[in-house]
């Protein structure tokens, strides 16, 4: 799922204390020549509110079940992402389908300046402080990836002192 993304870290759920947040529930239907066969899809997000988060999305002829697929989807789709004292180490652009989305590092005190579904995501990430804009497409399912898609981009200094060759201190003092 995240192999386009060089520097994404698979995370195992065991030993992880996850919380997990509903994003949407939608009822499907199906026509059939019997009649109408309702259905739902779930979308959820778990995270350890410290850097480990994943969505999943589960289908289901009732909502609980859909909810728990979802949850079970989610937890196999875990990756780590770099925070910095609360926020995010730089900012960063993200795009799924017609969903475009901005996340952008705020000062300590700003709070998650964000809304719908890409809250979910920042939220169950751990971000406390950050700035957000989602433009296009308002569609949970395309503003989650989009987010992810923003989020797993995210270089920390450590990575990039790494992929240089070269020492934090260096990096730092340039």
């Amino acid at each position: 799922m995240y192999q386009k993304y060089k520097n994404a870290e698979l995370v195992k759920p065991t030993g992880l204390e996850l919380k997990d947040r509903l994003v949407g529930v939608q009822r499907v239907t199906k026509v059939t020549k019997g009649g109408r066969a309702f259905g739902f899809s779930a979308i959820v997000v778990v995270g350890d509110e410290n850097g480990v988060v994943g969505h999943g999305l589960g289908k289901s002829k009732d909502v609980a079940s859909a909810i728990a697929k979802a949850i079970e989807d989610a937890k196999k789709n875990l990756v780590r992402i770099p925070l910095r004292k609360g926020t995010l180490p730089h900012p960063q652009k993200g795009k799924f389908g017609g969903a475009r989305v901005n996340i952008m590092p705020a000062a300590p005190g700003t709070g998650v300046i964000s809304g719908g579904a890409m809250r979910h995501v920042l939220e169950a990430v751990g971000v406390h402080d950050v700035l957000s804009k989602s433009q296009g497409s308002s569609n949970p399912h395309n503003v989650v990836k989009a987010t992810f898609d923003a989020l797993l981009q995210l270089r920390g200094a450590d990575t990039i002192a790494k992929q240089r060759g070269i020492t934090l201190e260096k990096l730092f003092k340039g």
